[in-house]
């Protein structure tokens, strides 16, 4: 198993051990809504993962698109207008309750990940802390392996020569934002540049002219 491959096996396994859920599956999202599969933890979690990029509809892009959780806890007694085609090939499934958490880094959209189970209910006030943590930890962990290997190798990195005091300048203030450490900050100054193709001399100017905040979301 390669280092990524492990990465993802213990982000799921991490959901799984943590929440009263019976399988997770990670994907990643660019900015476009282009998805790629990353992790399932079984038959069904892929299944489900396969279903909503085959017919480009269903709860795992409605939490990319949003940002926000979306919590089905009763699959077969809620009407599911925004999805009605993965809805009915979803009651087809053992699945009885399903959660999507998008995973986020500030203004990054890094991916989601979606729980579910073979039982109806929803997540305890406790389970939806701890799901969102779990996510925050897992966005982090994709932006760092995913979006910024570390190889070494300088020219694999996005454009740090030009106008440097410019980049030091939003580094600060993205650190401002987020509350982290100028390493993160930096960090995500070269994901969202590498992730929209920009240098990260672009993305600096875009947070010093206040046209790109990494505040995090409320």
């Amino acid at each position: 198993m390669s280092g990524l491959d492990e990465l993802y096996s213990v982000l799921c396994g991490s959901f799984i051990n943590a929440l009263p859920v019976s399988g997770a599956a990670l994907s990643a999202f660019s900015g476009s809504l282009q998805e790629t599969p990353l992790r399932a933890s079984d038959e069904l979690a892929a299944r489900l993962d396969e279903l909503q990029f085959d017919l480009g509809e269903g709860p795992r892009r409605e939490a990319a698109r949003t940002r926000v959780p979306v919590l089905i806890p009763y699959v077969r007694s809620v009407t599911h207008e925004k999805w009605p085609v993965f809805a009915n090939a979803l009651l087809a499934t053992e699945v009885q309750a399903l959660f999507v958490f998008p995973l986020i880094v500030g203004a990054m959209d890094i991916g989601v990940v979606e729980l579910y189970r073979t039982t109806p209910g929803e997540l305890s006030a406790s389970d939806l802390l701890m799901a969102r943590a779990l996510a925050d930890g897992a966005a982090w962990s994709l932006l760092r392996q995913i979006l910024v290997p570390d190889s070494g190798d300088e020219s694999q990195q996005p454009d740090l020569s030009p106008s440097r005091r410019e980049i030091h300048q939003a580094t600060g203030m993205v650190l401002a934002q987020t509350g982290g450490s100028a390493a993160d900050a930096l960090l995500l100054l070269r994901g969202h540049a590498f992730a929209n193709g920009q240098t990260v001399r672009q993305t600096s100017t875009e947070v010093l002219e206040r046209r790109l905040d990494f505040t995090p979301p409320a």
